[in-house]
């Protein structure tokens, strides 16, 4: 980009774990805590989890997005698969955007998944904030799966900026995140700061032509076809018409 311009408002990141570390269960929460549903509105668990399969076999399949407002910035979130199986969907959702949550059992610690994901959020020079999930269970070993994480960032040559990632602790059905083992979190607000704190604002160019990355396609019975994707450069308004 020639003149990049940056929207301080935005702030695009994903989630990525191995499967079953809590990525699902932690966007519920996340959610739940920005005030996305009404006071009386009917929720389920799993809700980013559309697919008649995906809640068959309780896994995510495919990358999903939604967003959420807090202190006046909007915070687009990606779902991404944990199963390998899956793998080029995680890569779609890291390129829509500019940080990554990397998820890890605080219990199981870092797994052949967690290694895949974070090789291609480093490579995409995405900010990491790393979070040590499920610190409540009874064989937790937090410290013990830092070191390890510590460990994993230097094998796949993150630099010294990479490797200086920000820490949070988390008991993510629960709907907690603090920033140490010896506080006690009441919800995800920690999370939500480092998200706006850590992760840079999305850059674009907009004296260029309209150009926008399309990662996945949907139908609304209201709208119709729908595109979704990231605008890396120019601008388009409400009722215009793109090439």
């Amino acid at each position: 980009m020639k003149n990049p311009a940056h929207n301080e408002k935005i702030r695009n990141v994903a989630i990525i774990a191995h499967v079953d570390h809590g990525k699902t269960t932690l966007v519920d929460f996340m959610l739940k805590q920005a005030g996305t549903f009404r006071a009386n509105q009917e929720t389920v668990d799993r809700m980013m989890d559309s697919m008649d399969l995906e809640r068959e076999r309780g896994i995510t399949i495919a990358s999903k997005n939604c967003a959420v407002s807090y202190k006046g910035t909007k915070i687009n979130i990606i779902d991404t698969p944990g199963h390998a199986d899956f793998g080029g969907e995680v890569e779609r959702g890291l390129k829509m955007v500019d940080g990554a949550i990397l998820l890890v059992d605080s219990s199981e610690g870092p797994l052949p998944q967690t290694r895949f994901v974070l090789k291609k959020a480093l490579e995409g020079h995405l900010k990491i904030i790393v979070v040590i999930n499920k610190i409540d269970r009874k064989d937790a070993r937090p410290q013990e799966v830092l070191n390890e994480l510590y460990d994993l960032f230097i094998d796949l040559d993150a630099d010294e900026t990479q490797i200086e990632f920000p820490i949070l602790y988390a008991i993510g059905r629960e709907g907690i995140a603090q920033k140490s083992l010896q506080e006690k979190g009441t919800d995800l607000g920690p999370l939500f700061d480092a998200i706006i704190q850590e992760v840079p604002a999305p850059g674009y160019d907009p004296a260029e032509p309209f150009q926008m990355l399309v990662t996945n396609l949907g139908y609304s019975d209201y709208l119709g076809r729908l595109a979704i994707g990231r605008v890396f450069q120019g601008r388009a308004k409400k009722n215009d018409s793109l090439p």
